[in-house]
């Protein structure tokens, strides 16, 4: 009798003890994380008991300090000394301060001399044209633009307008001009794009009072200094769309033109240029924004204007002359915005209807233009040309009596709630002070190790040393501790504005009603230049660095919602409905689905977050945020241009670790 043989798996080979307790270390070396920190961890346990023994554990040490404040305000004698003898300021430096001196003055007394009437006119008749002599939007856009320069008349504010729209519309010409030959550059060669994009990138962090203090030392306290850096500012978003616009040319339309026997010449003025023209009309709607942006911030160096008159106003806590001057602004700001966004949606329509072609084109123009003409002229003639006193309203007595009686029944002693300026208080002592005294007490190359670490992990190797040159930069210069003052407002600002970001971007993302309803808000948000943010937070919170963090927190959260919200949205619809056929919850569903696969989307939500909020946290320094932002401030305002160029390099730097420390690789050639 055969035996049954019956086939056996062979035997598992058995794991040595002293293999398997290694095997969890070796996985763990192998993490991604872990590999790309290690070599940094192995310089860092060499560097740091080496830096330790020689400079010791507390804040940055003095023998690592360079005194730049002296060598500036002596560069600064010197340019006062010099400016009128020396070649470089009287052939070439003095004639761009008259040029820019004289062309916004002959701009501001045109517009003063036709009068308010001429003025209103033709931009109603401009808007209505730019919408659409037979389309609603024209109208609506007409009515927009009545109603901007009727409130900025009414409120006492015509002549500081116009000097605004002057000083804008010199700034906007040229920079629209340079940033469009910059952009055609960096859109038709790629050597000329890979040296223009890391200017436009630091340009793109630099908050708008680094701009003010080296003009301020060539070109002292004025409209020159204030249009040379509203012309710089400017710029670079013309020239980025410009470039992504000629770069972006649907291949297939080029390539039938060059089939065509087209030179280099006419492929770019009947194919590139066509092509692009969305991105360069945005690309100018942006330019203007920041222009008037920074025209309201530059007049702190004696820009004049509306900028001015709300300065002026908050240096005296007066938030009814703050906001009388503000909501000119904000009109102007939304005017503009409209204008250019309804001239972009316009390009690509079809051709006229049959019949009503003389309200196309150039007839339109020729319609808008004589219409103009004649009324402006009758205008001109019956009614004066200043803006007549009897028409103006002074808000500022019933505001302020508004704030006053905000201060004494909800800002503070409000049962249970506290009240606005408690919260503040309490914001201050319990998370600010605390902040800034634990970056204050971490030893100084830690802070250094840190910003080197986080940029690593961030954006790779060049990230890391940018990082920690740049933070080692902020003690080199001398101004350690007001930077991690202004770094604590900025990280405080930075959680709460992601905090509220995430929440009403997640939100908007799951119900387009609430999307829909967001979207006008933050439209209009997005269109306030820096200091309007300011006039609120003031009487809510008074002065300090509670308002300048709130300021902030307003600033950046538009930016941080609606990319979160562009983000979530464009996760595949079929990968969300696997996973709710699979039963997943509405929060498993955003948790394990939407936020893995937006997470690009909301790494540049945070590394925008954190760039707006250091820029208005240092804009802060006019309510009282101290640190960096009074620092720039005093210096302006005293001419100690020592202390506010240090400053304005600290900013500088500070940005550059915010930015290398929350930006991945990939978004550097992707932003805009």
């Amino acid at each position: 009798m055969s035996a049954v043989v019956t086939p056996t798996s062979p035997p598992t080979p058995v794991e040595p003890a002293g293999e398997a307790v290694l095997a969890e270390p070796r996985s763990r070396l192998r993490h991604p994380v872990v590999r790309r920190l290690l070599p940094l961890g192995v310089a860092a346990a060499v560097l740091v008991p080496l830096a330790a023994i020689l400079w010791g554990n507390g804040a940055w040490p003095s023998e690592l300090t360079v005194d730049v404040k002296t060598p500036l305000d002596d560069a600064y004698t010197w340019v006062v000394t010099n400016r009128d003898t020396n070649p470089v300021f009287l052939y070439f430096l003095l004639h761009l301060s008259n040029w820019s001196d004289s062309s916004v003055a002959w701009l501001t007394e045109l517009l003063e001399t036709i009068g308010w009437f001429p003025v209103i006119v033709a931009a109603v008749l401009l808007s209505w044209r730019v919408g659409g002599l037979r389309h609603k939007r024209g109208l609506k856009l007409a009515g927009v633009t009545l109603a901007a320069f009727v409130a900025c008349g009414a409120l006492g504010m015509w002549q500081a307008t116009m000097e605004t729209l002057a000083l804008m519309a010199v700034a906007v010409a040229v920079s629209a001009v340079i940033g469009a030959l910059l952009g055609l550059g960096a859109g038709l060669s790629d050597r000329f794009e890979r040296l223009l994009r890391p200017v436009l990138d630091t340009m793109q962090i630099m908050p708008a009072f680094a701009y003010l203090l080296p003009l301020v030392l060539l070109f002292d306290i004025g409209v020159p200094s204030a249009l040379i850096a509203t012309i710089i500012y400017a710029a670079p978003p013309m020239a980025r769309l410009t470039s992504l616009g000629l770069r972006g040319a649907d291949p297939s339309v080029m390539e039938a033109a060059k089939s065509l026997g087209t030179s280099p010449a006419q492929l770019l003025l009947t194919a590139r240029l066509p092509l692009a023209r969305k991105e360069i009309l945005l690309g100018l709607n942006q330019t203007i924004m920041m222009a008037l942006s920074m025209v309201t911030i530059a007049s702190v160096i004696g820009a004049g204007g509306l900028g001015e008159e709300v300065f002026r106003a908050l240096s005296t806590v007066d938030v009814g002359g703050a906001l009388a001057a503000g909501i000119p602004i904000v009109l102007l700001a939304i005017w503009l915005d409209r204008t250019t966004a309804v001239a972009g949606e316009r390009l690509g329509e079809g051709a006229a209807p049959a019949g009503s072609s003389w309200l196309h084109g150039g007839r339109a123009w020729t319609v808008t233009a004589a219409s103009g003409v004649v009324l402006s002229v009758v205008g001109w003639l019956l009614l004066i040309a200043e803006w007549p006193e009897a028409w103006e309203v002074n808000i500022a007595p019933p505001v302020n009596d508004a704030v006053d009686w905000f201060t004494g029944h909800l800002a503070e002693g409000v049962p249970v709630l506290g009240g606005t300026r408690t919260w503040a208080d309490g914001f201050t002592t319990w998370l600010l002070n605390p902040l800034r005294d634990g970056l204050t007490g971490m030893p100084w190359w830690l802070l250094v190790l840190l910003a080197a670490g986080f940029a690593l992990l961030a954006g790779g190797w060049g990230a890391m040393c940018t990082a920690a040159l740049a933070m080692a930069g902020v003690g080199v210069i001398g101004v350690w501790g007001h930077s991690l003052d202004t770094l604590s407002q900025a990280i405080a600002g930075v959680v709460v504005t992601l905090l509220l970001g995430f929440l009403i971007g997640v939100a908007a993302a799951r119900l387009p009603l609430l999307e829909r309803m967001l979207r006008p808000v933050l439209d209009t948000m997005q269109t306030l230049p820096q200091f309007i943010y300011l006039i609120p937070v003031v009487a809510l919170f008074n002065v300090g660095r509670a308002a300048a963090v709130a300021a902030a927190v307003l600033y950046a959260l538009p930016a941080v919602v609606r990319i979160t919200v562009q983000g979530l949205n464009q996760v595949d619809s079929a990968t969300l409905e696997a996973a709710r056929s699979m039963g997943a919850s509405t929060f498993q569903q955003i948790r394990q689905v939407q936020v893995p696969l937006a997470r690009p989307a909301l790494m540049l939500a945070l590394n925008q977050g954190v760039v707006l909020v250091l820029a208005m946290v240092i804009v802060g320094g006019f309510v009282g945020s101290g640190a960096l932002g009074y620092d720039v401030v005093y210096g302006l305002q005293k001419s100690e241009l020592g202390t506010g160029l240090a400053a304005g390099v600290a900013i500088v730097l500070l940005g550059l670790v915010l930015d290398r420390t929350t930006q991945r690789p990939a978004q550097r050639t992707g932003r805009h």
